[in-house]
């Protein structure tokens, strides 16, 4: 797959929030997670897709209803793509919360090496 159609896939995997399928198919075995700050349960850097599809399980565990997820057109340079995630969500034991952060990603030989994430 090219940059842009891995960006598009993704992009479409996240609106319909499939993020495991997203990382089963998209991404590289040694792919990294890299978070803006440490969170408590959470690794501020996080290495391997079983290590990534772990990470993500224990989040959706945290998530007690889904209002929606919106994301914007990629925006694509080189083997480098972007776009701003917002879901609208409540945690558990929280107040509903909307999220928004921007999404960094690196691919390399058809597959996602890396992601980012800024608040």
């Amino acid at each position: 797959m090219t940059v842009e159609q891995i960006a598009s896939q993704l992009a479409a995997y996240c609106r319909n929030e499939e993020f495991t399928r997203a990382q089963q198919e998209l991404y590289a075995e040694d792919a990294v997670s890299i978070e803006p700050y440490d969170t408590p349960g959470f690794e501020k850097e996080t290495q391997g897709l079983e290590a990534l599809k772990e990470k993500d399980r224990k989040f959706s565990s945290m998530v007690e209803s889904r209002y929606g997820t919106t994301v914007s057109d990629p925006i694509i340079a080189g083997n480098v793509f972007s776009f701003v995630l917002s879901m609208d969500l409540k945690m558990k034991g929280r107040e509903r919360e909307k999220m928004t952060e921007l999404c960094v990603y690196h691919v390399k030989d058809g597959k996602i090496v890396s992601e980012q994430f800024f608040m």
